[in-house]
Parts: structure tokens; sequence; C-alpha cells
């Protein structure tokens, strides 16, 4: 969203449901403006909770601006232990994150304006789209001219900011503020850290979870088309990528509810090397072996997978699969796939991160909402042995390996706000109001951007009150618990220049999809890219970081 779109629309105290731009778009905003008649009693945090899930409540609607105004108000409380009324005047602050669908940036306004009110401090925002997310971070470090204050970041960055001393170091108050200790466990340290030293708020954890059409997949007259075209098993949603990609083929030129159906949705559009993530997840139950933590590199030498038979047999399936989607997916990069797609009722199948689960009830864009299942992404009949280069099948039965896609979004402060210490104090004050653990559990909960990544985000009898169906609900939970706790789930390294090794590889895809290389050749051009860049960066040194990333 623009900015100037966004505070005219706060302004004008525009009709959220008039703003509306079709079925398949995220829903326009609008605001009631004004702090001052949201203002709330002190309450207890046995109740706190419950209300702010409340806001608007699940069923009515997309938040608006006045809601998130009223939840960032709502949960001030741990502010006002820590900062005085006013303290901050005369502080100014930039913010640099993402505008993203509406949300990010968006959101975090909302729950600032009370925070700015209450402390007396400015915030200035720099919005940017996912695309431009990585090359506009990217000339800040490559340049050393950091222009923000406060950034919005994922973990696998912290290589290329927090080991060069970019960032500030988290103070112990900020800590206890925003209880730590509530993050699920692939969050914790070494996550957040570099060198020992806590630098991340986290207000994420990301993984790919598979979305499926329970209503397709319960379909008779599909059930009945399936068996007498001869297919193995009963009708139903997969569990392996070779019945994924047998179903998407079966589905071609079929009818559901009057409708064509489809199978899966492949990204196959750059997203400013976000869309790696995707085929990565496609990949990761061939090339994540259980007895080898690594996937994307060979551990001792930092020599490229991405062109192993397991990579290249993903790249294939999604070769084989696009003339079998809708007929415009080489131009649907992942916010298409989700958002104008499998919301809005095209597709049956779909991985991405855990904002379908939380967007399919609580977004005016949505016409999916009772009709999707969850579980951990697809497994694989065989997984492929790097140290044997050959694939095999294991007796436990398929190999599951859930791709922990991008370790989440953090706030990050920058070292450039240490040499003021109101400032600092601010700006790390602003960052913990959004981390918060209630605020998360609302950001959880409603469209944000997030998904679950505390501990106590687990409760189904938090949603169920908040108004979700406790059956869809668990669901939902299960497959996000399933995956962070997955004993074999693909992890990302946290090394220097990863979003170059993606963002490079984006490029080369592009070409195989089109059909302009082979895929063979194009995975082998996407590895010498690689070589390059860890050459340029230094081999020993990602070697080493790569290593201690996986725990090696």
């Amino acid at each position: 969203m623009k900015v100037d779109l966004y505070n005219d629309i706060v302004n004008r105290k525009t009709d959220r449901r008039s703003l509306l731009k079709g079925a398949a778009g995220v829903a326009a905003l609008s605001a009631t403006g004004g702090l001052g008649a949201m203002t709330v009693p002190a309450q207890a945090a046995s109740s706190l909770r419950a209300d702010i899930l409340k806001i608007p409540g699940v069923g009515k609607g997309s938040p608006q601006d006045a809601d998130w105004q009223k939840v960032g108000e709502m949960c001030l409380g741990a502010t006002k232990q820590i900062v005085k009324q006013g303290e901050f005047k005369g502080v100014e602050l930039s913010f640099m994150g993402l505008n993203n669908q509406n949300l990010h940036n968006v959101l975090f306004r909302g729950f600032l304006k009370p925070w700015e009110a209450y402390t007396g401090a400015k915030i200035n925002w720099i919005d940017l789209a996912q695309a431009d997310y990585n090359p506009r971070l990217q000339q800040s470090i490559a340049t050393g001219t950091v222009d923000f204050d406060i950034v919005e970041m994922g973990a696998p960055f912290e290589g290329d900011v927090c080991g060069k001393g970019l960032a500030s170091v988290m103070p112990d108050w900020v800590k206890k503020s925003i209880e730590m200790d509530d993050y699920v466990g692939y969050l914790k340290a070494p996550v957040g850290t570099w060198e020992g030293k806590t630098y991340r708020i986290s207000i994420d954890g990301d993984c790919h979870n598979f979305n499926y059409r329970t209503d397709v997949f319960a379909d008779a007259e599909l059930a009945k088309a399936w068996k007498a075209a001869g297919k193995t098993g009963e009708w139903g949603p997969p569990k392996t990528w070779q019945q994924v990609n047998e179903i998407t083929k079966f589905l071609k030129g079929k009818k559901f509810k009057g409708q064509d159906v489809y199978g899966y949705l492949d990204p196959t559009k750059g997203w400013g090397g976000f869309a790696f993530y995707y085929l990565g997840t496609r990949a990761s139950a061939y090339a994540k072996h259980p007895n080898d933590k690594a996937w994307l590199f060979d551990i001792d030498t930092m020599k490229p997978r991405v062109n192993n038979p397991a990579w290249v047999r993903a790249i294939q399936d999604v070769v084989d699969c696009l003339p079998f989607e809708p007929a415009d997916q080489l131009n649907a990069d992942p916010g298409t796939t989700a958002f104008q797609q499998f919301l809005a009722g095209t597709g049956s199948m779909l991985a991405w991160w855990g904002d379908v689960g939380s967007m399919a009830k609580t977004s005016d864009s949505s016409v999916v909402g009772d009709v999707i299942g969850f579980s951990i992404i697809p497994g694989s009949d065989d997984v492929y042995n790097s140290k044997t280069g050959k694939f095999e099948v294991l007796p436990s039965g398929p190999n599951f390996a859930p791709n922990m896609a991008y370790i989440g979004w953090g706030i990050y402060v920058m070292a450039r706000v240490d040499a003021d210490s109101k400032k600092q104090k601010a700006a790390w004050s602003a960052a913990a109001h959004l981390g918060g653990k209630d605020i998360s559990l609302w950001c959880s909960a409603y469209p944000s951007g997030f998904q679950p990544y505390r501990n106590s985000h687990f409760n189904v009898d938090e949603w169920v009150g908040a108004g979700y169906d406790k059956a869809y609900i668990s669901s939902y939970l299960k497959s996000e618990a399933d995956s962070y706790n997955h004993p074999n789930a693909a992890i990302e390294p946290r090394i220097p220049g990863i979003f170059q090794y993606y963002s490079v590889a984006e490029d080369e895809l592009a070409k195989i999809y089109a059909g302009k290389v082979a895929v063979q050749a194009g995975a082998d051009a996407i590895a010498a890219a690689w070589e390059k860049i860890t050459d340029q960066i230094g081999r020993e040194k990602q070697i080493k970081l790569y290593k201690a990333s996986l725990g090696v």
C-alpha cells in the first residue's frame, strides 16, 4: 500500500468495504481516526488475550486500521512499565520493512500509533515491496549506508547484518519484556544471535506447510473418475510429492461445482529471492536425508547440491506439472498463488507460509475458509543419499523433511542508534512493542504476514474463543507444530550472501520454466553461479558459518 493512500484512508475515515477491489484482492483498509476514543482501562493479563482476539472477531471481515490501533493501545502495558509518558519526545526513528499484501509495515503503523502518542517519539517509514526488499537491504550492507534505525528482517540476513557489526545488541530489559523463553525451540539461540550476542526480536516463525481443499478431496464424482482412470489408492489428500504430481495431472480438464479444477499451484515468477523457497519445498523431501543435516551445500566444501539428482527431480516436477496448472502460471509469483489463486478459489493444493491458514478465515479476499485442511509438506517415496550418490527407500516409509523457509521475520535495531542513549532506548522500545507476547497472538490469528511462533500460540482454546472452528484450527496448528518439531526438518543456513544465492537461482529457474534451458543445464548454471558467490565471500569462512548454522 502506498503511504499516501494509507494516510488518505485514515484521514477520510473511508468505509473499508467500499474499497475492496475484486474477490482475489487483499482487502483495502479504513480507519476511524484518532486515539482518544479507543483508550481502554487497565486489564488483567488473563483477560487481555481474549479481549484482543475479539478485535474484530473471526468471520467479521478483515481487520482495519482502527483495529490495529486498538490492539496496539491495549498491549501497551509492557511499555508503560519501562517508559515514562512523553519520555521520547523529540526522538525520530526511521523504520524499514515490507508493505507486502498491505500487511507488515501497514499493520506496524497502526500498532505503533498509540506507542508514539504515549512516548512522544515519531517514526518515519521506509516501505518496500517483497521483490524490492533484498536489493534494497543488500545495497545498504554493501555500501555501509544504513539509513534506517529499525528494520524488519529475516534470520537469513543475520550473517550480512549482525556479522558486519551493523546491528545493536539487545539490552537485557528487552529480553524480559518480550518473554523470549516463550519462542518455539528452533527460534531460540543461535537464531537471532551472532557470536553469542542477541540481536533479534522474533515476530514470526516461518516454515512451509501444506494447504489443500477438503471439498475437492471429498468429492464423490472425482473419486469415481480417479478409480475409473485406474489410479492406485483412494481419492484423498496426497502424502507425497509423487501423489501431488499425479493428482495435478489427473485434474486437468475436470470440473468441480461447475468450475475448472486444478491441482498444485507452482509459483514460477521471481520474488526477489523469496520464490526459491518454493522449489526448496518441492526438493526437501527428495534432498534432505535423515542421516545428513545438509541439503543445500556439502558441509565440508560448500559444493552446491542444487544440481544433484534430488534437486533436478524437483525442478523437473515443476516443468512437468506446469502444463496442467492454470494457463498463466509462468507469471505467478508466490503472492499470486496464495492470495489471487488459492484463497480466491483456484487450485486444490498449495504449499505456503502459515498466512494462508489464518487469512482463509479472517480476510475478505478468502472464499475457501470452510474447506481447507492442513498438513506438513508432502514427503517422498525415496530420498537421495549424497554420500552414495543414489536414491534409496527408507525402511520407515516415505521421507518427510519440512522446509523451515526463512526462519521468520524479526525486528532488529541498528547500531547507529547506540551513540544516543535516548534514541537507542526508544528504538528498542518500539521493537519490543511489536514483538510482545500478547500482540504476537493477535498477529498469528489475523492477517499480518506472520504465523504462530511462540509456545503460547498453540493454545487451541484461545483460537476457538476468537471464533475459529476447533477442528480447523487444530489441524492448522498441528501442521505448524509438526513442522517446527520435525526431526528431519530442512534448516536454512544463516550465512552471508544467502539471498545472493537465491536470487541468481531464481534468474536461472525462470529460463528453465520458460523452456529456454534444459533442466540439468539450468541446474548446473545455478551451481556454477553459487560457486562464484562462495569464492567471492570466502569459502573457508562460509564453510565455518554453514557448519555452525547446522549445528555441526
